[in-house]
């Protein structure tokens, strides 16, 4: 017992450390900045007419799109984030879950900025409408991702002897983290590897725009879904108040939604996104309620 705690402890501090999350984000950043000028590039030779690489990619017509590449890398560090506040903050984790399902809206943002036109006919055309549904969508996300932090911190003062418990609760996390992370990496290099076959395999014919914002975030969400149910199974061994595993139900449900957001485009796409981050907050806001009042009936007592 103690070797296997020496042990997660090892992978622990080499995956999840404060100076590990210090080198993630150095890398990230370093590569995003490379890629954003790599991308750049790729726009103006093809525009001077040096080179026809993938010419009539709609992400290599417009300096503008040339963000969408920097912000896929700062959505992996996002990725990473979620993983590092999976065993220090239930709520950090969810949160994670929600802004970068917002930042793969913003990213998308960029993508549609390249491709709007500017006319009296804005309502009429498929493009445009898909820009406003987006532009609206992140605010509203922006502004519902802030309310569901701002809820999801409220502590109430409830008598719980469970040190142990919590402990082994919270060991259980960290076993998944430690899974997590190698796991993801190779699932990175993988969508990457499959991503450049690809375009190889077409004849330099890129992809669809919804093939490659679904690269890896569709499969990411699902395995988010698998650890979300082992957590919510695990969470039974700390506690079986009720509000509590609705609570934990309930973001699986969150989950779910945003994972089925991959499948659709459009206003359907926006809308589920949205309603996912809304159920999360009503639950937080219930569950909150439930904790109020339990704290309160112990007062009295």
């Amino acid at each position: 017992m103690i070797n296997f705690q020496k042990t997660l402890d090892f992978f622990y501090g080499v995956f999840i450390s404060e100076k590990s999350k210090v080198r993630a984000e150095r890398f990230i950043l370093n590569l995003a900045l490379i890629s954003f000028v790599i991308h750049l590039i790729l726009i103006f030779l093809n525009y001077l007419g040096i080179t026809n690489f993938l010419s009539d990619a709609a992400l290599l017509k417009n300096p503008i799109s040339a963000i969408y590449t920097p912000f896929s890398f700062i959505l992996i560090y996002e990725v990473y984030m979620l993983i590092f506040y999976l065993p220090k903050s239930f709520t950090n984790y969810v949160t994670k879950q929600y802004e970068i399902i917002t930042l793969i809206i913003v990213r998308r943002l960029f993508k549609d900025l390249a491709a709007l036109e500017i006319s009296s006919n804005w309502f009429t055309i498929k493009e445009d409408l898909v820009f406003t549904y987006d532009l609206v969508a992140s605010l509203v996300l922006f502004f519902l991702i802030f309310l569901f932090q701002k809820y999801g911190r409220q502590k109430y003062e409830i008598e719980e002897d469970m040190t142990d418990r919590v402990q082994r609760f919270i060991t259980k996390k960290k076993i998944i983290a430690v899974i997590l992370v190698p796991l993801f990496i190779i699932m990175a290099t993988y969508t990457l590897v499959d991503w450049g076959m690809d375009i190889s395999l077409k004849n330099e014919e890129l992809p669809s725009f919804e093939s490659i914002n679904n690269l890896f975030f569709d499969h990411f969400f699902t395995v988010l879904i698998l650890v979300d149910v082992l957590l919510l199974l695990f969470s039974f061994f700390y506690t079986d108040q009720f509000h509590k595993i609705i609570r934990n139900s309930g973001f699986i449900i969150s989950t779910i939604l945003i994972r089925i957001s991959f499948g659709v485009t459009g206003l359907i796409n926006t809308a589920l996104i949205v309603s996912a981050v809304l159920f999360g907050l009503l639950i937080i806001l219930i569950h909150n309620r439930y904790e109020k009042n339990l704290s309160a009936e112990q007062l009295k007592e």
